[in-house]
């Protein structure tokens, strides 16, 4: 009788193991990378995104809108960042150039979307609001 019950236990237990597999660190470490992932901070509202601009003396944050994707300058520096560091980076984003720079670019593209949305305008009395960066 005991015997019996011995065996339906480890029968149970088997079956579980069975259906869950084996344990795999690799599984372990994936998802504690993707509960990283999903962690985003306060400041990066809907329709932004955090980049770290990591040339010079000391990293800088810049939280930027999704419209910098469609930016040429911008793009380049995602693909400087793709040669120099792989699609293996983990964490933030991360572009190779100067704060400064990055500043620079994100300005001169703001300044563009301001005289466009001017020279569309100059026969209309609509004001246009482009929100700053």
């Amino acid at each position: 009788m005991k015997l019996r019950l011995i065996i339906e236990k480890l029968q149970k237990g088997l079956l579980l193991l069975a259906t869950k597999g084996p344990h795999d660190d690799q599984h372990d470490e994936f998802d504690e990378d993707l509960d990283v992932a999903k962690m985003v901070p306060e400041d990066v509202k809907e329709g932004y995104f955090a980049v770290f601009a990591v040339k010079g003396k000391e990293p800088k944050r810049f939280v930027i809108k999704l419209e910098s994707l469609n930016n040429p300058a911008f793009l380049k520096l995602l693909e400087q960042a793709k040669e120099e560091y792989g699609f293996q980076q983990k964490g933030a984003l991360e572009v190779p150039c100067r704060p400064e720079d990055l500043h620079k670019i994100l300005e001169n593209r703001r300044e563009k979307s301001r005289t466009s949305a001017t020279c569309n305008n100059t026969n209309s009395n609509i004001p246009t609001l482009i929100e700053g960066y």
